[in-house]
């Protein structure tokens, strides 16, 4: 039976030495943590864990290193200084398989902090914006605590439980974290062009969110009977399934239905979602799953890089040493877009970064992480051109690749090229 109870009551469950798992994304539970955060005094040795969260991480404080340390699956903005500091760590993880990381005990789960919709008439919430992993959290959790919020809109799919399945609801009202859409530069317009000239009629998408993506999808407003089946989705969507541009016909997977684990835009945004049924949020075991990945014809998986090196390798987590971000869904959706029928796998990035420096390489920085291997990828695309390596030999790669590059680095690193090779 669940309680309601202030989030000061609710977070004196935890113990020294516990793990807790928060939600991800904009449906991060901040006021739990905040509450948790408030009894550092009292706690040591506490691990939370996550994936990419927004809004404040007060536990991430170097300063409460004895009671906190921060295990994250995907490194965000607000805890990415805990790796050097010494109070967090980095769990490197397909998201496809983060689930089976709570099932299978390997990371046995003490607490569970959700963000959930208020229960409807029948007792049942949703996890909103946001289910990921938090299911199989919610599974294996001893303890689940749930901040309700009126803000947090309602989405089908896996997200949905009973209150029953809750023990301790502590009522919030506070907004959902938002993400407005940006503009994009010149270089980032063109390269949307490039990514929207390789998508046919009736393909499947998967795009994450920033510039790049929103470009390319405001190329396709001339497009056609379009899907999508994306890890996670923005406000870019939405103009296209109004116009019809997206209606999910054509997918070999749930379809007429967007399919996704988490999102993340403006109000607008939530709003759209908010009990529309033709959203489907599962937990992402599914959503990533190569296997279903590539049942959809025309599969398109457009995703970034912060190097590539020039025999294709992509380097999308780290700069050199220091981790950055984390795995994710790349590889999940590079390898179901590239199994699929006429399917493809594209990396789309500037070529420079914002000091001049080229992200074309010779080879990756010391200490750089092969996210997509040089086996897996086929389309680089930057602002230059696109390259297309599928097949291609090493030295034939080079060529594809020096060529995208900016004009003011294509002669240094086909030279530093050759003389790292011999040849």
């Amino acid at each position: 039976m669940s309680t309601y109870v202030t989030a000061e009551e609710a977070v004196k469950v935890v113990k020294s030495g516990d793990r807790v798992y928060l939600q991800a994304a904009a449906a991060a539970p901040t006021v739990l943590a905040k509450a948790l955060t408030n009894r550092a005094s009292e706690l040591r040795d506490v691990e939370i864990c996550h994936l990419h969260t927004e809004g404040e991480a007060p536990y991430a404080n170097p300063e409460l290193a004895q009671s906190f340390h921060v295990n994250s699956f995907f490194i965000g903005a607000n805890v990415r200084h805990t790796l050097k500091a010494g109070n967090g760590s980095y769990t490197p993880v397909f998201l496809s398989e983060l689930p089976w990381l709570f099932r299978k005990n390997v990371l046995p789960l003490d607490v569970v902090f959700i963000h959930v919709s208020p229960p409807d008439k029948h007792g049942y919430c949703s996890l909103g914006v946001s289910v990921e992993a938090t299911m199989a959290a919610i599974e294996n959790a001893k303890i689940v605590i749930a901040q309700v919020n009126p803000n947090m809109p309602r989405t089908f799919g896996d997200g949905i439980l009973h209150e029953s399945e809750i023990d301790y609801l502590v009522e919030v009202n506070v907004p959902i974290y938002t993400h407005e859409l940006e503009a994009f530069t010149p270089e980032e317009e063109i390269i949307g062009k490039y990514v929207a000239s390789l998508i046919e009629d009736k393909s499947t998408l998967q795009m994450g969110i920033g510039s790049i993506p929103n470009a390319a999808l405001s190329q396709l407003t001339n497009h056609k009977d379009l899907g999508l089946h994306t890890e996670m989705f923005s406000d870019g969507v939405i103009d296209l399934i109004e116009r019809d541009v997206i209606n999910c016909n054509y997918k070999g997977t749930t379809r007429g239905r967007v399919l996704a684990t988490f999102l993340m835009g403006s109000k607008r945004l939530y709003d759209f979602v908010d009990d529309n049924s033709f959203f489907e949020l599962k937990e992402s075991s599914a959503v990533n799953d190569t296997a279903r990945i590539r049942k959809n014809p025309k599969m398109v998986a457009i995703n970034s890089a912060i190097e590539v090196d020039l025999t294709g390798q992509v380097c999308a987590d780290s700069i050199g040493g220091r981790m950055y971000s984390g795995v994710g869904g790349q590889m999940d959706f590079i390898r179901g877009a590239s199994l699929s029928v006429g399917g493809k796998a594209i990396i789309a990035l500037p070529s420079v970064t914002k000091r001049g420096e080229s992200r074309i390489v010779p080879y990756l920085k010391q200490g750089a992480g092969v996210v997509t291997t040089r086996s897996h990828v086929q389309y680089i695309i930057t602002e230059n051109g696109i390259a297309d390596l599928y097949g291609k030999t090493l030295k034939q790669r080079m060529k594809e690749l020096v060529r995208i590059a900016h004009p003011n680095h294509q002669e240094s690193i086909e030279k530093a090229y050759y003389e790292m090779r011999g040849f």
